[in-house]
């Protein structure tokens, strides 16, 4: 039995399709950092000043850790070592073991993971909350 081309069905691909790099100065990283969704050719590609990380459900273990070392991976072949900003949505075990185990690189490849002090309080609701300027 062989295969023509009318029976078989498209692969899903979630690869970032060859070319330039693009520059941003912020980047919401999708789907709560799920490493189905962005990977090393994503980091290669999409250069950014600020990548925000969120995830808060420590049972799927988000933000994915693949996800984070594909950012450490990625921004090691940049041709520039521009300063990149990590601003995570939530603290996470997951978060804080990457930052421990990573610290090291994350100094060397220019990359500061932003964790905030700051509350804020909306009616019965609050929650963390940070400053950027771009």
């Amino acid at each position: 039995i062989s295969k023509g081309p009318g029976n078989s069905k498209p692969a899903k691909s979630t690869e970032v399709s060859p070319g330039p790099p693009v520059y941003l100065d912020l980047v919401y990283i999708p789907n709560h950092s799920n490493i189905e969704n962005v990977n090393v050719e994503f980091f290669k590609r999409v250069r950014s000043s600020y990548y925000v990380v969120s995830g808060n459900n420590s049972a799927a273990e988000e933000p994915s850790r693949a996800v984070l070392d594909s950012l450490l991976e990625g921004k090691a072949q940049w041709e520039s070592n521009m300063q990149v900003t990590l601003i995570p949505t939530h603290d996470s075990e997951v978060m804080r073991e990457w930052y421990q185990e990573t610290h090291e690189k994350q100094q060397d490849l220019n990359i500061m993971v932003l964790a905030s002090s700051s509350t804020v309080v909306m009616q019965d609701e609050s929650f963390p909350a940070c400053k950027i300027e771009l």
